[in-house]
């Protein structure tokens, strides 16, 4: 049995991640701020005697022991990160220093959860892990893009320097049960909207791409990467190649809520990156590991799971 650690375990992905943990009957440290995440995530789990929860803001530094960290604390929707875009960058540099230098001081593994948005909006497609992307570093995304670029800059330098035994992902759209309904995501967007008969919002013409991966797929990638062998850091891809663009998304989403929705276009807002797609070559190699789930089935299984009565936080 280990003792692990999972910043922002409180939020979509991380609640997900400790169900994994516990099943697998480990000892499950949940740190959350509650800033983005939701105690209803884990409400099922606080009887659970391996499970323990902190509130806690990973700016500041913690001094536990457990045998590994999963680094996951960031919010990680537009509406989200741009709320307070200073903390967003402090939550992904400052909080990454913090767990670094708790991984450093136990001498343990640690993962990081970055993000496809390393990409910015790409010139190479679809996406390797060697592509340095095309960021706007003084945009309104940069506060997450830059920040999340940053914290794989210090898990390479504390890697080089201190030899501590990291594990980089680079998670592209993820969507399932648990996603917060207002977070302003594409999928939870659609669905909302689909649900509520209201006008489904497009922006640009439609025919921006995203690739879309079930969470169950992404926790099992994620699971798979800090158990990989070692010295395989990544950073590895960690998505679906599937490849649709918002229109077919839309589409889709009606079809299987049966919804009255009409479609609207507003325009584009600043950076939305135009294309996304991953290469997952490495993943298939190191980890053994490929998505399972396709778009309709994964959403079949959001909507007979999502709940949309929740207020948007934080306002």
């Amino acid at each position: 049995m280990k003792r692990i650690l999972v910043s922002g375990g409180g939020g979509f992905l991380g609640s997900h991640l400790c169900d994994r943990l516990l099943l697998e009957g480990n000892e499950v440290l949940c740190v959350d701020n509650f800033f983005t995440g939701n105690r209803r995530n884990i409400h099922h789990l606080l009887d659970n005697k391996n499970f323990e929860l902190l509130r806690h803001d990973v700016t500041h530094p913690l001094y536990v022991e457990v045998d590994e960290i999963y680094n996951l604390a960031c919010p990680a929707s537009p509406i989200h990160y741009q709320f307070d875009p200073v903390q967003t960058t402090k939550t992904s540099v400052i909080g990454a220093m913090n767990m670094l230098g708790l991984a450093k001081r136990l001498k343990i593994k640690i993962l990081q959860a970055s993000t496809s948005e390393i990409y910015g909006d790409p010139n190479v497609h679809p996406q390797p892990e060697s592509y340095w992307g095309n960021v706007n570093t003084i945009g309104p995304r940069a506060c997450y893009d830059e920040g999340k670029r940053c914290a794989e800059t210090l898990f390479f330098d504390y890697h080089r320097q201190h030899d501590v035994a990291i594990k980089v992902m680079r998670i592209f759209n993820t969507y399932g049960p648990r996603m917060h309904p207002n977070d302003g995501r594409v999928v939870s967007n659609f669905i909302v909207q689909a649900l509520k008969d209201q006008d489904i919002t497009i922006y640009g013409q439609g025919n921006q791409t995203r690739s879309f991966c079930y969470v169950d797929d992404n926790i099992e990638g994620m699971y798979r990467l800090m158990n990989s062998r070692d010295g395989f850091t990544g950073p590895v891809n960690i998505g679906n190649p599937g490849e649709f663009t918002m229109l077919e998304l839309a589409q889709l989403v009606i079809e299987l809520t049966n919804s009255k929705s009409k479609l609207v276009f507003m325009p584009l807002p600043q950076d939305d990156p135009m294309q996304r797609k991953p290469v997952i070559d490495l993943a298939k190699k190191e980890l053994d590991w490929e998505p399972k789930i396709n778009l309709r089935e994964g959403l079949v299984k959001t909507l007979s799971l999502i709940h949309i009565s929740e207020p948007t936080r934080p306002y």
